[in-house]
């Protein structure tokens, strides 16, 4: 009886208080929530790569509205359905999936746990999830599609420099990719938006960070840059301004890729009726997780007008600050097609490698199949926005 109680306890605590510090879990299975991963990724990682994973950028406004955005929306639950199955399978871009959750693309993974992607891959298959792999990727893309067992999409980050930008896509495609995602919201480094909290931290003088944070794309921009001192140009001091885009060079892209073209990074209805003109074929809203600008905008505030421009014609993918199967199924309600994790199944790597991530995918998804039987929802397609009221001066159904 005890024990039952300490159980009850646990679980009334998980979900009242989920970010404070509880005791440590020993193993993935003991796992209530994802948030119980984080304390073990906090005691396994270096501070550096704690700080990393964890942090924003300036005041953090945006790190924390991604979370507390989520009280703005309450759900509707519907009574006297038949939910004993639910399917949550549905098509994206041509590729079945099993399941509403992706994972998201994060760079340098091996400097959370040492298997790195190649464990997230397995994870992925092992649970049937889509996986989105960083530019910034620590293990080589055709390593990554082969543990993952399927096609993988693949996020891009390019210096603006055509060759460089034609040879990223080209590798893309050459390892099967039938996607890729242009992130555009990201113009220069977070270690270089919060000198003052993680100066100590940094790579130069960090050899556990030089032994993991050099990437492939690393090497690319290390060769582009040097080719052009050969012919007297500095790429060096200007490559923060590199990562500035425009649409005309998102233009060139599209034209130059037989993949489908997403645009990550999207969170106005301006910008995403900007997307339909150029033919994208899919749109990410994203904030970065709070690691861009501290705009104070959630992502889950940004989706609904972003859902109205749009009006269905391209899917809508939305990432940052999601952590329970209630915030997806909010998410979906509110219009988007499929939701993007990031930092919990880092929590889950960086705990107990492969392992980890599996159980952070299992709870994520049995959360939301609980959910979708608790609002009376049987399928992908029958969760709308009727499910949800908008909170504020008086409480509206969404939509």
């Amino acid at each position: 009886m005890e024990a039952f109680e300490h159980l009850l306890a646990a679980a009334g605590e998980s979900v009242l208080r989920p970010d404070e510090v509880r005791e440590i879990i020993a193993a993935a299975r003991d796992a209530i929530n994802v948030f119980d991963f984080e304390p073990v990724a906090e005691r396994n990682l270096s501070p550096a790569h704690y700080t990393y994973l964890s942090m924003g950028v300036q005041h953090e406004v945006t790190l924390r509205a991604n979370r507390s955005a989520f009280d703005l929306f309450k759900l509707r639950p519907r009574r006297l359905v038949d939910v004993r199955e639910v399917d949550t399978s549905m098509e994206l871009l041509g590729t079945k999936l099993s399941s509403p959750i992706v994972l998201a693309p994060v760079g340098s993974q091996k400097a959370f746990h040492p298997e790195g992607e190649l464990a997230v891959a397995r994870a992925a298959r092992s649970r049937d999830h889509l996986q989105i792999l960083s530019t910034s990727s620590s293990t080589e893309l055709e390593e990554v599609v082969d543990a993952r067992g399927a096609p993988i999409w693949f996020q891009l980050y390019t210096p603006g420099i055509w060759p460089a930008t034609r040879m990223q896509l080209r590798e893309a495609e050459e390892a099967g990719c039938p996607a890729v995602a242009l992130t555009v919201d990201n113009m220069s480094t977070i270690w270089g938006q919060n000198r003052d909290r993680i100066r100590r931290y940094r790579r130069d003088d960090n050899a556990e960070c030089q032994s993991c944070h050099q990437s492939f794309t690393d090497d690319l921009l290390d060769g582009t840059i040097s080719a052009a001192r050969a012919v007297g140009f500095d790429l060096g001091k200007r490559f923060d301004n590199m990562m500035i885009l425009d649409w005309d060079y998102l233009d060139r892209i599209r034209d130059a890729t037989s993949m489908k073209l997403l645009v990550k990074g999207i969170v106005t209805r301006e910008d995403a009726s900007l997307c339909i003109e150029h033919g994208v074929d899919g749109i990410v809203v994203s904030n970065h997780g709070g690691r861009a600008v501290d705009s104070g905008l959630s992502t889950i505030e940004a989706l609904p007008p972003i859902v109205e421009e749009v009006g269905g014609r391209i899917p809508i993918l939305v990432d940052s600050g999601f952590r329970r199967g209630t915030d997806v199924f909010k998410a979906l309600a509110l219009g988007a097609d499929a939701v993007c994790v990031g930092r919990p199944y880092l929590w889950g790597l960086a705990a107990f490698g492969q392992e980890g991530v599996e159980a952070v995918l299992g709870i994520l998804r049995s959360e939301f199949e609980t959910t979708m039987k608790g609002m009376g929802t049987v399928d992908l397609a029958s969760i709308g926005a009727e499910h949800v009221l908008s909170a504020g001066p008086a409480c509206q159904v969404a939509g």
